[in-house]
């Protein structure tokens, strides 16, 4: 298990709930939770609340060891007994408030998340196990999270066990094969794994998952004539498995049979049994292939209208914009931008890229409308104040663009490239209203700041 109890811990955390995150400080405090109590009681209990939010966590739990003593029926003392035990990294005593807490509130999901969490960071998988299995009733996508915990405490039968019915349940996902993956790589027998899928292939030829799971490990072996060898008997056994061109169009396109590759993406593209992160890998792929390989971007053109089709995902767009940047074609790209910056409009790299390349091309009305979505997604971000006064002064707006660029200096923090490119544009924008004092001074400041820089 890589380096035991220290990776054991640094697992737990890059592999997230999946169901529910631990919920945020005072998510679960509300008057609903306080019910009927006396001055006293409210006294007490938000002044641990305050005590807690300035990190003073040994006043806030007497705080609430008087609550208890005033009364020790109420479930949200225990839980805030806990988050604040928790912090002091006083597992012990958080777990023990945490359980009594779902005694009295057996109902509340997030009092059996904290008890989760907190086992983990305590190295007890044994009761975050436990704990999971009450969740699942809640909501069965903590079911991967049992999985994960199988695979921390080296259970790994269970473990692989349970992917292999939730994929069966709910089709393969990228999240489940990352922990077959670990699973097979913390094992070390992958010849008795090999031995043991290929029995299983001969007892059941038509479980899809116990190839793909073959051809997983013949692909982190290197060996990519066997997995390539596994993904076709896949396909003869089950001639419908959209699952196995997801692994037969990558062979496809090493071997040079763009043809059968481009076939074979087409119905990964329109199966509804893999999931968008694994499509836009297989595009990824695709774009690359046809970067070295540029006679097949008419096929590439085909299988990316087609996909527009199929899977309408703002990733999409994204990727195919990145290929025209990187071929050097911004007028597409732009295309591309735009529409993804349609279907997500608070994606901040997309709304960089796209009021860059619109204010290259000098689609200043369309950026004056995407700088100021821009704004009411991030108002803090200086950059797009930047953009907006830019804009602004292309379109002589000059007022309105010294307005925005004044405002985006007081959010800009030690970025002196950044404060000159401010400064530039208030010499246009005061140039433009006459104001030759306003725009000589700031002119002097643009220019010692680049003194400086250089």
């Amino acid at each position: 298990m890589k380096k035991l109890i220290n990776i054991l811990l640094l697992v737990f955390f890059l592999l997230p709930l999946k169901a529910q995150e631990v919920p945020p400080v005072l998510q679960d405090v509300n008057q609903d939770d306080l019910g009927d109590v006396s001055d006293d009681f409210q006294e007490c209990f938000f002044e641990a609340l305050k005590q807690k939010g300035i990190e003073n966590y040994e006043k806030a739990i007497a705080s609430l060891k008087k609550c208890r003593s005033i009364d020790p029926k109420k479930a949200v003392i225990y839980l805030e007994l806990g988050k604040n035990y928790r912090e002091l990294s006083n597992y012990g005593e958080a777990i023990k408030n945490f359980k009594k807490a779902h005694e009295l509130a057996p109902e509340k999901e997030s009092v059996l998340v904290y008890l989760f969490h907190t086992y983990g960071m305590a190295q007890d998988y044994k009761g975050a196990i436990a704990t999971v299995k009450k969740l699942i009733s809640f909501n069965e996508d903590y079911q991967e999270d049992l999985a994960n915990l199988y695979l921390l405490s080296e259970d790994f039968d269970k473990a692989l066990n349970l992917l292999d019915e939730l994929d069966k349940k709910q089709g393969a996902t990228s999240y489940r094969n990352a922990l077959r993956r670990q699973i097979y790589a913390r094992t070390n027998n992958t010849g008795a794994q090999i031995e043991n899928l290929q029995q299983s292939i001969s007892n059941n030829p038509e479980s899809e998952q116990n190839y793909l799971n073959l051809i997983y490990i013949h692909s982190e072996r290197g060996e990519d004539d066997e997995a390539f060898k596994v993904a076709r008997e896949l396909l003869a056994t089950n001639p419908g498995s959209s699952l196995a061109h997801l692994a037969l169009y990558k062979f496809y396109l090493e071997k040079g049979d763009t043809e059968a590759a481009t076939a074979s993406m087409k119905i990964v593209f329109q199966s509804e049994e893999i999931d968008a992160e694994s499509k836009f890998r297989v595009l990824n792929d695709f774009l690359n292939f046809v970067q070295v390989n540029p006679e097949f971007e008419e096929e590439l053109i085909e299988v990316t209208g087609k996909l527009t089709e199929w899977e309408n995902a703002t990733g999409l767009y994204e990727k195919l914009g990145d290929y025209y940047i990187k071929k050097d074609n911004r007028r597409d790209a732009l295309q591309f931008f735009e529409l993804g910056l349609d279907k997500d409009p608070s994606n901040f790299e997309l709304t960089k890229n796209t009021l860059l390349l619109q204010l290259e091309f000098q689609k200043f009305e369309a950026a004056r409308e995407v700088s100021s979505k821009a704004l009411e997604n991030f108002p803090a971000q200086p950059l797009f104040y930047l953009l907006q006064g830019v804009t602004l002064n292309k379109l002589a707006d000059f007022r309105n663009a010294e307005s925005s660029l004044k405002e985006g200096l007081d959010y800009l923090i030690e970025d002196k490239k950044m404060e000159a490119d401010f400064y530039s544009q208030l010499v246009l924008s005061y140039t433009g209203m006459k104001n030759a004092d306003k725009a000589e001074e700031y002119r002097r400041k643009a220019e010692n700041i680049l003194k400086e820089i250089n």
